[in-house]
């Protein structure tokens, strides 16, 4: 198989992430990656079927807005943003994939709350030119996760 130019790696990648993600065509999706596909991200469980199964658990009003996209070799690396997840905000993550074969064969990732104006110390958004509203449906755990972190300062 020809290796795919850097910019057809993008819109490969992108393809793949806006159909899986934005559109849930899980069959169309199942054709980007590869049947052999490595996770190592710790919130899914492994493989192909992992990742389809954690997308297919998640609320239908997600979506993914990708920022950057920097293909070197084999490896591409994404910043974007996961929102309408039914938390009380948004993610921004860095997704990093290895193509094997024309397909997504391997993949990390790190996730990060996104900040909100008031707590960006640089003033700065940390996706996009504008801080993102918060999501109006706050997780079951938010909560309780927040007043724990409030009881450990009273400490």
């Amino acid at each position: 198989m020809a290796m795919m130019t850097s910019e057809e790696t993008k819109a490969f990648v992108l393809r793949a992430f806006d159909t899986l993600f934005n559109k849930r065509d899980y069959a169309e999706a199942a054709e980007f990656w590869s049947e052999t596909y490595i996770q190592h991200s710790p919130q899914v469980e492994p493989g192909r079927d992992g990742l389809l199964n954690l997308v297919r658990s998640l609320p239908e009003t997600m979506k993914y807005e990708n920022q950057l996209i920097v293909v070197e070799g084999s490896y591409v690396i994404l910043h974007g943003r996961f929102s309408g997840m039914g938390r009380s905000r948004a993610s921004v993550a860095a997704n990093v994939l290895r193509i094997e074969e024309g397909r997504l064969a391997e993949h990390w990732d790190v996730f990060q709350d996104e900040a909100t104006a008031a707590e960006s110390k640089s003033g700065l958004p940390m996706f996009g030119n504008s801080f993102a509203a918060l999501d109006r449906q706050p997780a079951p755990t938010a909560v309780g996760l927040s007043l724990a972190i409030e009881e450990s300062k009273g400490s």
